[in-house]
């Protein structure tokens, strides 16, 4: 498949929507030729307390880096996402709530009732001893409490840090003892695909390792019984049925620290990411109108877990500060069936629907009769996240999903940026299957030389994805570490913010992300982006899935290794492995034709979807003793099978 296939908005979506390519082109030349006018203007779009006066306050020098916005004014959050709509829209759908099991009843949140449910959890937070610059750490299912708690920390300016309710008791106690947090919010256990964790038992066997102040808040979602600490462990439920419904939401700086949030690094040790409270949320709220079209009265799902950055700003805070019905989903695709987004998706009459290459290409291999089975006539907007989508899943989304009439919007961004960098808008960007497309308003991309670092002015150009300017979402600094922050993400390329990603910008402007600029493989002397073999394997029928990354090869420098997840109902032969390596060498090039082929049921994913490479990497370099942290993975057990069938024994 040419990158040729273009498809561009329909008429009637164009003239509907926010944003149309004249506008697109018009806002985008404003707000990268004065950005103090542009996000002067738009940072409006929240109701301040003390206006600000001050617009933007960023550097990028390596040793003086600081990013403030609208610095001078306050705000509150929660009173973003809430108060202010509830004359307006107080009995609307604020949250639906979606639990796992099938035969559950959907519960309906409005925005009256998420007002009282915050408050009074804000009131429990202050009654445990919580207050302004507190750190609390959020370990718990995806259930309504999650979003009052972050809303009950914004509204009295509490710092929240949600970790994955995937992570291990390990990963939970370095988060907690890393932020310091004075409170750790839990769930008894939790539910997912039909199976349970006990979260509770984790956070004892993490809390041995905190220190002995941290108090324990859990909130009985199941009602299993869990092991009780008097003295140390609260009943949340409870607390909040006495607490008033009242309390009045704090006055907070526009950079009063929102949220911690932890994202691997390279060294092991995890970042808090620090993300701000005026900038963010004008950012995440911009970013959800315009790049879902998002118009009121319209049901918005985002797939994504709260503990993913995707949750926080396209579940809560974007959705919420809009005013708009958001949905939030405990379960996973394939319980009880293949076509459980799609029947959530019908129910709910959902109009954008948000989601992950991985999951995607997960729905694909179980056939396109789980999708025809329902009405999603209602879908206007689809979209990707976590990581570049392949052409074929790409089209078959598209085909399949959004039956031809629904604008993709393939967006790339990262934990660190808060918000959209790259990406479509709906009734203004023509899509090219696999291309995040065009920068979002205020983003400056630029593509360099990896060596040199020199900026490739040409239009046709690929290299290393750096941003020259900052942009109000972007994260403010690692938590207790600056200088990390600096020398992490500012000390590559002199005066760039570095992404980490690689990228080729097309003859049209358009960007493509190659993956990880160590994603990249050097065969015989040819650079070769992972992404293009994994997009010919998932090409071809049998294969559902597929991960590809480097190994010392004797002759080569590096070879290339293949892990392919099959399509239900295909036998891993050997005869097929030949066949993948001859599809590979018609598709691409004799090149590209992979050295090894590990036939994988299941690869390694963190809970939101992302495929941890790096422990693919270390199993085909024969290096498993030393993977590092596994404890975000949402099923380790797949690593061990990996193992224990590598092929470079």
């Amino acid at each position: 498949m040419t990158e040729e296939h273009i498809y561009p908005p329909s008429d009637e979506i164009a003239k509907a929507a926010h944003i149309d390519a004249s506008r697109y082109e018009e806002m985008y030349r404003a707000s990268v030729a004065d950005p103090e006018a542009f996000w002067g203007e738009h940072g409006r779009r929240l109701d301040w307390i003390k206006p600000y006066t001050e617009v933007k306050n960023t550097n990028f020098r390596m040793g003086e880096v600081e990013i403030h916005w609208f610095r001078d004014g306050t705000l509150n959050v929660a009173a973003n996402c809430i108060d202010r709509h509830l004359k307006t829209r107080g009995d609307q759908d604020a949250i639906i709530w979606v639990p796992d099991e099938p035969d559950a009843e959907t519960l309906h949140i409005t925005y009256r009732e998420l007002h009282e449910k915050v408050n009074r959890m804000a009131n429990v937070l202050l009654s445990q001893g919580v207050m302004r610059g507190d750190r609390v750490v959020l370990y718990l299912p995806m259930i309504p409490e999650a979003a009052y708690a972050m809303l009950a920390c914004a509204r009295i300016g509490a710092i929240h840090s949600i970790v994955f309710a995937g992570f291990s008791s390990d990963g939970l106690a370095n988060r907690i003892n890393d932020c310091g947090a004075k409170v750790v919010i839990t769930a008894d256990t939790a539910p997912r695909g039909g199976r349970k964790t006990n979260l509770k038992a984790n956070t004892d066997a993490a809390l041995l390792h905190c220190s002995d102040k941290v108090r324990c808040m859990v909130v009985k979602h199941t009602g299993d019984q869990t092991t009780w600490i008097d003295g140390r462990d609260v009943d949340v439920l409870a607390l909040m049925d006495h607490a008033s419904p009242d309390c009045p939401a704090r006055e907070l700086g526009a950079e009063h620290p929102l949220f911690i949030l932890y994202t691997s690094g390279s060294t092991g040790k995890p970042k808090g990411v620090v993300h701000s409270s005026g900038g963010y949320l004008v950012y995440a709220a911009m970013t959800h109108e315009y790049v879902f079209d998002y118009h009121e009265g319209d049901v918005f799902w985002c797939t994504a877990d709260v503990g993913w950055v995707t949750g926080h700003s396209y579940i809560v805070y974007g959705p919420l500060a809009n005013g708009a019905t958001t949905v939030m989903f405990e379960g996973v695709p394939t319980y009880p069936d293949a076509g459980r987004f799609w029947r959530i998706c019908q129910d709910l009459k959902v109009n954008q629907f948000y989601t992950a290459p991985t999951v995607i290409r997960a729905l694909m291999g179980q056939g396109t009769e789980w999708v025809e089975t329902y009405d999603l006539s209602s879908l206007k907007v689809l979209g990707t996240v976590g990581e570049p989508i392949n052409p074929e899943a790409w089209e078959w989304y598209n085909t399949h999903v959004g039956q031809g009439r629904c604008p993709i919007v393939d967006t790339w961004w990262q934990t660190e940026t808060g918000g959209h960098l790259l990406t479509p808008l709906p009734g203004a960007t023509p899509t090219k299957p696999g291309s995040a497309t065009r920068p979002f308003f205020g983003v400056q991309p630029v593509v360099l030389e990896p060596e040199s670092g020199k900026e490739i002015e040409d239009t046709v150009a690929e290299g290393v994805l750096c941003l020259k300017d900052s942009w109000p979402g972007q994260m403010r600094t690692v938590w207790g570490d600056h200088e990390r922050f600096q020398d992490t993400y500012f000390s590559h390329y002199k005066g760039y913010y570095f992404s980490g990603d690689g990228c080729r910008r097309d003859a049209d402007g358009y960007y493509w992300v190659t993956g990880r600029v160590d994603d990249v493989i050097n065969v015989s002397g040819h650079r070769m982006g992972t992404a293009e073999v994994e997009s010919a394997l998932v090409a071809h029928a049998a294969v559902a899935e597929a991960a590809v990354v480097g190994y010392p090869h004797e002759i080569k420098g590096q070879g290339i290794y293949a892990y392919v997840t099959l399509m239900n109902e295909v036998d891993p032969t050997d005869a097929l492995k030949k066949e993948l390596e001859k599809w590979v060498r018609t598709e691409i090039g004799p090149i590209a034709k992979p050295d090894l082929i590990q036939w994988a049921p299941g690869l390694p994913k963190t809970r939101s979807g992302k495929i941890m490479r790096r422990i693919l990497r270390k199993i085909a370099e024969n290096d498993y003793g030393t993977l590092g942290d596994t404890s975000t993975l949402a099923d380790p057990s797949v690593v061990d099978d990996l193992i224990e069938n590598r092929m470079n024994k």
